[in-house]
């Protein structure tokens, strides 16, 4: 029989990616030797972590070097943070069913916004949480097209005397867009109180049901859209997305000001570096930075704030765009990307639930 300081002593060999030992980080709820054989517990952070599987193999390839190839190994069990009532934001029954509000925002246009938005959307319903996109990008909306829904239009139901949107479901993921209510190829041109009030209806008329997460994509920079949104419901948290570039970085920083400004008063979660680097197809292994090299890791550390991922310029990112199939459908590496970069979110919006009260709507004169 090994005792438990000697079972302990083999485990500090087990190394969490990117981490320290298991036994350093607190992970090791019990090690013990019975009759049966070895027993070990792991407790981890995530809900569903994503190494969990290569921890267990670890633990038991560390412990058969140790003492021996026939050592009886009774099991080896991972468990998640324990249940605990999520807070929720405060909306004004706006959308009551909806836990947490995630606002993708970027201080300028065309570093791929929208694209993350609606990838970390799918993930996060592949990995089992109810997920919603709205796509407030109202002048620009990209969302039907990334969906392959072009040709969809939602269905209303009444609720007394509300009429309620469903939202257009895919890939798990409940959609709703200015899209599908105007013609593919006509420019929408409203004044702002138009456009916010469209925003509104999209909100608090929306069939959302109970949701996780609602992703909001937002338009780049900061408009009355921005405002809409955080006057009519408490958001969660903000995502801004940047590529390395420094003339990105800088409306990036724009981005981070509005949402930390004492007035909005809303968390930013996280940077996501996109068009972090180019990997052609037939040199898989190289990396050229074609818009400079880790901008926005440098930005998250100088202004103490997470860097969530960094994506990498690839063909299939853009022609899953353009085919209506994104590329977090898919269990290659760049799926993989996504899937980590949508966990890295659910974490940080779960410390962000645990440590700060909840978002209160925005009062702006």
């Amino acid at each position: 029989m090994y005792s438990h300081q000697q079972i302990i002593e083999v485990l500090k060999k087990v190394k969490y990616p990117g981490k320290e030992d298991i036994v350093t980080l607190g992970m090791v709820e019990k090690a013990e030797h019975t009759s049966e054989g070895i027993v070990i517990i792991l407790k981890t952070e995530r809900p569903k972590d994503p190494v969990a599987s290569s921890l267990k193999h670890a633990c038991v390839k560390s412990l058969k070097d140790a003492f021996g190839p026939d050592t009886e190994i009774s099991s080896v069990e991972i468990k998640g943070p324990e249940p605990r009532v999520k807070t929720k934001p405060l909306t004004d029954d706006l959308i009551p069913g909806v836990k947490n509000i995630i606002a993708i925002a970027s201080g300028k246009g065309g570093v791929g916004k929208s694209t993350i938005a609606v990838n970390v959307a799918v993930a996060l319903a592949r990995r089992g949480y109810a997920t919603g996109l709205l796509d407030a990008d109202i002048f620009g909306p990209s969302a039907p097209k990334m969906f392959d829904t072009e040709n969809e239009r939602p269905h209303v139901r009444k609720e007394g005397e509300k009429d309620m949107v469903i939202p257009v479901d895919k890939y798990g993921v409940k959609v709703l867009s200015v899209g599908y209510f105007v013609s593919q190829d006509d420019a929408v041109v409203w004044r702002g109180p138009l456009a916010s009030n469209f925003l509104k209806q999209l909100l608090g008329q929306g069939d959302w049901g109970e949701l996780d997460y609602l992703i909001v994509d937002l338009p780049p920079g900061t408009s009355d859209i921005h405002l809409t949104l955080v006057q009519s419901v408490g958001v969660t948290g903000a995502v801004i997305v940047s590529t390395p570039q420094k003339v990105a970085l800088a409306d990036a920083i724009k981005g981070i000001s509005m949402f930390s400004n004492e007035k909005i008063n809303v968390p930013v979660l996280g940077l996501v570096e996109n068009m972090s680097w180019f990997t052609p197809a037939e040199l898989p292994d190289n990396k050229y930075y074609i818009f400079g090299k880790e901008g926005c890791k440098k930005l998250a550390e100088d202004m103490n704030i997470p860097l969530l991922g960094q994506i990498p310029v690839i063909q299939s990112i853009c022609e899953s765009g353009d085919s209506g199939l994104p590329v977090a459908m898919h269990d290659d590496a760049i799926g993989k990307a996504f899937e980590k970069l949508a966990l890295e979110l659910v974490d940080k919006t779960e410390e962000r639930n645990r440590e700060q009260d909840p978002t209160q709507k925005v009062q702006v004169n």
